[in-house]
């Protein structure tokens, strides 16, 4: 049975975030994970929600970033202003100190501005003229693009599409979530109002339960023979880095945790496979693939098919 304080941020959300299941759970398991998001789908379909919704839900600090062609690295991090009367400069934060941070439409910025997320979304810091400033934690960066409109966009590079435990989809929601939502009115984000279901120190406490989430050795050879197969494809240029595999490893702990189970399975690997290891992998032109997260995505399935399960603890 799913821990309480897990149910209560799913029911929370399933409020305001209609016919979404999976993302739900996606952004719950990346928190847990103490992870990043990317979320990559067609204007409209309650993105920004989510993420407010979460801050809201787990009683933590929201801010949003809008990415423009103009954003510089200051704009994210902070700057260090000189402060006369005690004649020194002083680091005046910038909006990526907050619990959820909103990166919207990330691809419209530069791969300058793009990097001021690096180190905070790694280390959970930023350095600023030399000094490093923890962010405080939980600290989950939630990132959206739009996959149809690439005008004026950069594509993420490949450091920093690593830094994402997940990248998901949204998609439409089902007839009779639509319908609820024509028959209740749509209401702009920071007009919502969620009740925290739990509060911040719950979100440590879940995150060393993850961390305890059983995993066993036939599972371990299994995670290991998937994310080996990604850099030996021949249709992949570039593979799961460590990093990555490391990174798959705190998810499917995590994602058993929502599940309400105390030790993962094979079907915990299959599930999040694709979501963790398709945006990481960059694709060989040659072979014929769109260099798209659909293309990569089938590949992972692929490789999934051609390697035998572990037995399933029971």
């Amino acid at each position: 049975m799913p821990d309480p304080r897990i149910d209560a941020i799913r029911n929370s959300l399933a409020t305001h975030i209609h016919g979404k299941p999976h993302a739900i759970d996606s952004v719950i398991t990346c928190l847990i994970a103490g992870g990043h998001i990317l979320i990559e789908d067609v204007p409209g379909v309650g993105k920004t929600t989510l993420a407010y919704a979460l801050s809201r839900a787990v009683n933590c600090e929201f801010n949003r970033i809008q990415f423009t062609s103009d954003l510089i690295p200051s704009d994210i991090i902070g700057v260090s202003v000189y402060h006369k009367p005690e004649a020194r400069f002083v680091f005046h934060p910038g909006p990526i100190f907050a619990n959820v941070v909103l990166a919207d439409e990330i691809n419209r910025s530069s791969p300058k501005s793009q990097s001021a997320l690096l180190e905070a979304m790694e280390r959970g810091l930023v350095t600023v003229d030399g000094e490093s400033y923890p962010i405080e934690r939980p600290f989950i960066v939630i990132a959206t693009q739009n996959p149809v409109d690439f005008e004026s966009t950069f594509p993420l590079p490949n450091a920093q599409l690593d830094r994402f435990l997940m990248s998901i989809s949204m998609g439409y929601p089902d007839s009779q979530a639509e319908k609820a939502m024509l028959r209740t009115g749509a209401l702009h984000y920071d007009d919502i109002n969620i009740k925290p279901a739990i509060e911040k120190q719950d979100i440590e406490a879940l995150q060393i339960l993850a961390r305890d989430i059983f995993i066993e050795d036939s599972t371990y050879d299994y995670i290991h023979e998937i994310v080996a197969k990604t850099r030996s494809h021949p249709a992949i240029e570039v593979g799961v880095s460590p990093r990555g595999a490391l990174a798959f490893k705190t998810a499917i702990q995590a994602a058993a945790l929502v599940d309400g189970r105390d030790f993962v399975t094979p079907s915990d690997i299959q599930r999040l496979a694709k979501p963790c290891f398709a945006h990481r992998l960059k694709l060989r032109e040659r072979h014929g693939f769109d260099l798209d997260w659909n293309a990569a995505g089938d590949l992972v399935d692929e490789i999934l098919a051609t390697i035998p399960q572990p037995h399933q603890t029971d």
